[in-house]
């Protein structure tokens, strides 16, 4: 991907990690420290991709796992092409809740679709496309539920999943985080969240 001095960071983890809260924190930091700043996220990165994510974590009734991990692919595609590349040729750091990783967790492990056949596609779809940096925010996948509770919100399609589904993304993510250690930053998510911010913001000063 041509690229001049932009930077590209993804948070991965469970539904209740603490993604959000942490893409937040960095972005604020980076924009501190005089850097321009895209914060974004998968699915619903773009107009098109608002759409994508209504159908995928709103959608009343059942969709195929196939379907499924298609539109997110689909949502992946126009985001990186519209939204992420642009940004970082520009020189910009983009900050990115969910990547591709997701699927491979989300659509591979939890949907017990093929791993392997679930990141190709989204290889192909963003013609090969990787963040500088993921990081993965551990958790244990009831402790995140009882976050998820706390939070008195109606839980979408991916999050009202049983606790094996969740614990199959887990182990998922944490598989994929030992395959590529040189991408990936492994934080546990029930650390003060003001602590986690200062691991990420060491690994980003070093990339920077």
């Amino acid at each position: 991907m041509t690229r001049t001095d932009g930077l590209w960071v993804t948070f991965e983890g469970g539904d209740g990690s603490g993604k959000s809260t942490q893409s937040a924190l960095l972005s604020t930091w980076l924009g501190e420290q005089g850097r321009t700043v895209l914060h974004t996220r998968e699915p619903g990165g773009s107009e098109v991709g608002v759409l994508i994510r209504d159908i995928v974590l709103h959608h009343r009734g059942d969709i195929a796992p196939r379907a499924e991990a298609l539109l997110y692919a689909a949502d992946r595609a126009h985001h990186v092409a519209t939204v992420v590349r642009p940004a970082l040729e520009r020189g910009d750091v983009v900050i990115q809740d969910r990547y591709l990783d997701s699927s491979v967790a989300y659509q591979g492990a939890g949907r017990v679709l093929d791993a392997g056949e679930v990141r190709d596609l989204s290889l192909w779809a963003t013609e090969g496309a990787l963040p500088d940096l993921t990081v993965l925010l551990d958790i244990d996948p009831a402790l995140a539920r009882q976050r998820l509770d706390a939070d008195d919100k109606p839980f979408d399609r991916l999050e009202a999943e049983k606790e094996e589904f969740h614990a199959r993304v887990r182990a998922a993510f944490l598989a994929l985080a030992a395959a590529e250690p040189q991408r990936f930053l492994v934080v546990d998510a029930t650390a003060d969240p003001d602590d986690i911010a200062v691991l990420v913001r060491a690994r980003i000063a070093r990339l920077l």
